[in-house]
């Protein structure tokens, strides 16, 4: 059973698959594209300038009689603004997602705990919402420092007038230690 719905002009796209509905013998089929409005959200949540296409295709299959589990393709052009100069970095991703959904996941009682091996694992919940999925993946996916071609990071020196600027070589930890080898020499 599917339920595409929104909520209020903030809220996010949501493509919910209700698990107690779903098959415990056959896989059900997931797309998850959304129109250019609901890309505009999640572009604007992201902080990205433009969110062309994103597509989500998958299956959810069950697992043993009472788990489940989505493997699917994510597939998305995103533009991001250059670390560098701020202009446009278009950027094609293609991405494989997996999730598995157990009945019976033991999580932990204390406040610390280890990240276990697997992080696709989640206790399996009341819904799945594949346009939660796809974002989820999709934020995973997002090149952290995306570069224009030909973007180059220069260096630039301020100081008070008539201070010498500081400059990166200043700030280099074994700088100074090099200087007094030179100067001093070596000593045996």
């Amino acid at each position: 059973m599917t339920n595409s719905e929104k909520t209020g002009t903030d809220a996010l796209p949501r493509q919910v698959y209700v698990t107690a509905t779903l098959s415990g013998r056959k896989h059900t089929h997931v797309i998850f594209a959304p129109d250019a409005a609901a890309r505009a959200q999640i572009a604007a949540v992201l902080g990205l300038l433009n969110l062309p296409q994103l597509r989500l295709e998958g299956q959810i299959t069950p697992e043993g009689r009472r788990d489940l589990a989505f493997r699917g393709t994510l597939t998305a052009r995103v533009v991001q603004a250059c670390v560098i100069s701020l202009a446009p970095v278009t950027t094609a991703l293609a991405e494989d997602v997996q999730r598995r959904y157990l009945t019976e996941l033991a999580l932990p009682d204390a406040e610390e705990a280890e990240v276990p091996d697997d992080d696709s694992v989640e206790a399996m919940p009341l819904e799945i919402d594949a346009a939660q999925i796809a974002i989820e993946a999709l934020t995973l996916a997002l090149p952290q420092y995306p570069r224009a071609k030909g973007a180059v990071l220069q260096e630039t020196a301020f100081a008070a007038p008539g201070l010498e600027p500081l400059r990166d070589q200043d700030l280099r930890p074994f700088a100074g230690l090099a200087a007094l080898v030179r100067k001093d020499g070596p000593t045996e």
